[in-house]
C-alpha cells in the first residue's frame, strides 16, 4: 500500500483534492473529522476539553462550542498547546488504526489529510507528501467567504508553519488557483506517477 499524506495551508482546498484522490480510488481519512468525532458528547477528549478549559465551552445539549474554543485558542498560545495536547495524540492513534485496517485489506493507495502535518512531526508515516498551496490572496479570499474577519485568518494562518515551507519539504504540489478541472488533473497525475 502506499500512503501519502495531504497537507497545505487553511482554506488552500486540501478537502476538495482529497475529494479528488478518494475518487480515483484513494483511502480517506482527514483528521479534522477525526477531531470533531473525538469532542462528541461521551467522548474522553471532550471530559478533558471541559476540565481543563470549563464548562463554559459547551452548550447545553453538551456538545461542544467549537467555535468559541477557536477563539481562545488562537488567540492564546498557551491554551492552543492545552488542546493540542488533548487532541493530537488521539488524533494520531486513530489516523494509525485506520491506516493498519486499510493495509490488512491490501489497499493500494491510501491518503491522511493532515494539515499539520510537519508541525506535529508525522512525515515520518509516509512514503510521499502532497502540499496543497495557493496564493495569500487566494487564501484570504476563500476564508473571507466563509465568514472570517481578517484577524481570524491572521491567527489561524500563523498557527501554521508558512505554506512555502510545506511545500519546500514536500513531494509533490497541487496548485489550486485554477479551476477545479485542473485541480482534478493535477491530482490525476499525481496517482498516475504512483
Amino acid at each position: 500500500m502506499k500512503l501519502c499524506g495531504l497537507t497545505g495551508g487553511v482554506g488552500m482546498g486540501k478537502s476538495t483534492a482529497a475529494a479528488f484522490f478518494s475518487g480515483l480510488g484513494a483511502r480517506v481519512v482527514d483528521t479534522d473529522e477525526l477531531a470533531r468525532q473525538l469532542v462528541r458528547p461521551g467522548q474522553p477528549a471532550l471530559a478533558e476539553i471541559q476540565t481543563v478549559f470549563g464548562g463554559e465551552f459547551l452548550a447545553a445539549d453538551g456538545t461542544l462550542k467549537r467555535d468559541e474554543l477557536a477563539r481562545l485558542v488562537f488567540a492564546d498560545t498557551s491554551a492552543r498547546q492545552k488542546l493540542e495536547a488533548i487532541l493530537h495524540p488521539r488524533i494520531r492513534e486513530a489516523w494509525l488504526a485506520q491506516v493498519e485496517n486499510w493495509r490488512q485489506e491490501n489497499c493500494p493507495l491510501a491518503l491522511v489529510v493532515i494539515p499539520l502535518l510537519f508541525e506535529t512531526a508525522a512525515e515520518n508515516h509516509f512514503e510521499k507528501i502532497i502540499c496543497v498551496a495557493c496564493s495569500p490572496a487566494s487564501q484570504r479570499e476563500r476564508l473571507a467567504a466563509r465568514g472570517w474577519s481578517p484577524e481570524q485568518i491572521r491567527q489561524r494562518s500563523a498557527a501554521q508553519l508558512p505554506v512555502a515551507q510545506k511545500i519546500a519539504r514536500s513531494h509533490y504540489v497541487l496548485w489550486t488557483e485554477g479551476k477545479l478541472a485542473s485541480h482534478a488533473q493535477q491530482v490525476s497525475r499525481v496517482v498516475a506517477g504512483f
